[in-house]
């Protein structure tokens, strides 16, 4: 038995419209991009049913959200109650799954997959699916995960302690049965929440901690473009980053024969801390993996990176014939986090590091404030990098190891004075390393 409520009015039945930021960037980039992800994805026809989960299958309610979902019909609602589901959910239409608090309501997947999964592929076309209110745990890969979809927002639950399908490196196989569609990086069973070849969508309000990466983007089952991540908090996932934006080897299902690209995707105004221990993941990653891939024209804006195992912000292109141009980096506040390591390494610690073997050009460092570092940021690629109007004030505030000259013009290095060539016995300025273009300078402090 279920209970269907026919809605009293058409008013009756809207969905409240999340606001997913506020500050400087709300009225800028944020409200371009997330009028059409946000909007497409929690709006929808007016005339829809309700169904209700609580786990003893009261007042006409089901026992199992996936009942429910199976129930439903396209653009209706499944409400759940507080409680703990042990189970995984597929989820195939548009819908709106709302738990009552992410607090109180669990879909607990131990032994299972995915503990939520919105699948496009098998369901082509699949658009307007939001997700709000749960704790998502103990899945073998992700908490999480989007494959083939446009339109859906996934928006204020906890996902927690995920992957746990994650073999050590001595197995042989960093995750035992995983589907071909999915990503495994080699530190990774696709992460907390998993966006694989969506588009237009919105991650906002999410906490994602203790899995071993916390959100990754990819493009594994098809072009990844034109998503927000906007004000979550991604903290202590320790085998990965904290945020990844990867382009991939294809699946086998996409019949592709190359990367299909990671673009044009947004990742604003979240707290990022404590990810990759020991060297193995950035706050923010945009990373190309193999020849082909793509991970180009990407904003990271107002992000906090702390802490992480990796630079706060890391780019890497190790071999020819990849796109890792056009990124921008703008805003963002980073301190206190580890060197580069192996081919991408940087002289110590390092705020942002960008590392290309093929061209970085178009990247953008631009009004970021960054403390604590050894090196505020490292360039070492072919192309142009643009570092103007931040705030740096670690030992080296930038070190070029690339053979291009940065263009540095109008950043404040700690004190009223050209980095290149201090004013004799003037102390607090930070240095520059390398061959690094310095015309103007700011007298004090960024101002965002």
């Amino acid at each position: 038995m279920f209970q269907i409520e026919k809605p009293a009015s058409k008013l009756a039945n809207r969905r409240a419209r999340p606001s997913f930021m506020t500050g400087k960037w709300a009225g800028s980039f944020a409200s371009v991009l997330l009028s059409g992800a946000a909007l497409t994805a929690v709006s929808g026809p007016i005339d829809a049913a309700s169904f209700c989960v609580n786990p003893a299958a009261s007042s006409g309610c089901m026992a199992t959200i996936g009942a429910a979902v199976a129930a439903a019909s396209p653009n209706d609602t499944v409400n759940v109650a507080p409680g703990t589901y042990k189970e995984s959910v597929t989820i195939g239409k548009p819908l709106s799954l709302i738990g009552a608090d992410a607090t109180k309501v669990t879909i607990d997947a131990t032994g299972l997959g995915v503990g939520i999964y919105v699948d496009g592929n098998d369901n082509k076309a699949l658009t307007g699916v939001f997700i709000s209110g749960f704790t998502v745990q103990n899945a073998n890969f992700e908490g999480i995960l989007v494959t083939g979809a446009s339109g859906i927002t996934i928006s204020g639950n906890i996902v927690q302690k995920n992957n746990n399908g994650l073999a050590p490196a001595a197995a042989g196989a960093t995750c035992p049965n995983i589907p071909a569609y999915d990503s495994s990086e080699g530190q990774d069973c696709g992460e907390g929440i998993h966006l694989n070849g969506v588009t237009h969508s919105v991650v906002a309000n999410n906490t994602s901690q203790n899995n071993s990466g916390g959100i990754l983007i990819s493009d594994d089952d098809g072009a990844t473009h034109d998503n927000v991540i906007t004000g979550n908090v991604v903290m202590n996932n320790l085998a990965a980053c904290g945020i990844t934006l990867a382009s991939h080897p294809p699946a086998t299902l996409t019949g592709s024969s190359t990367p299909l690209g990671v673009y044009n995707n947004s990742v604003i105004g979240n707290t990022v801390s404590g990810n990759g221990a020991n060297g193995t993941g950035a706050g923010v990653g945009f990373f190309a993996s193999v020849p082909g891939a793509a991970s180009y024209n990407n904003v990271a804006i107002n992000n906090v990176l702390t802490g992480n195992g990796l630079p706060g912000v890391t780019m890497h292109s190790h071999t020819p014939g990849q796109t890792l141009t056009g990124n921008i980096v703008i805003g963002n506040t980073i301190s206190g986090n580890a060197a580069d390591t192996e081919d991408a390494a940087t002289p110590g610690s390092a705020g942002i590091n960008v590392f290309g073997v093929s061209s970085i050009a178009g990247t953008i460092i631009a009004q970021n404030t960054i403390s604590g570092e050894a090196f505020d940021v490292v360039v070492n690629g072919p192309g142009a990098v643009n570092v103007q109007r931040n705030s740096l004030t670690g030992g080296v505030g930038l070190a070029n190891l690339s053979s291009g000259t940065v263009n540095a013009d109008g950043n404040w290095w700690g004190c009223n004075d050209n980095p290149t060539f201090p004013i004799s016995g003037f102390v607090g300025c930070a240095g520059t390393s390398g061959a690094v273009s310095v015309s103007t300078w700011a007298a004090g402090a960024i101002v965002k």
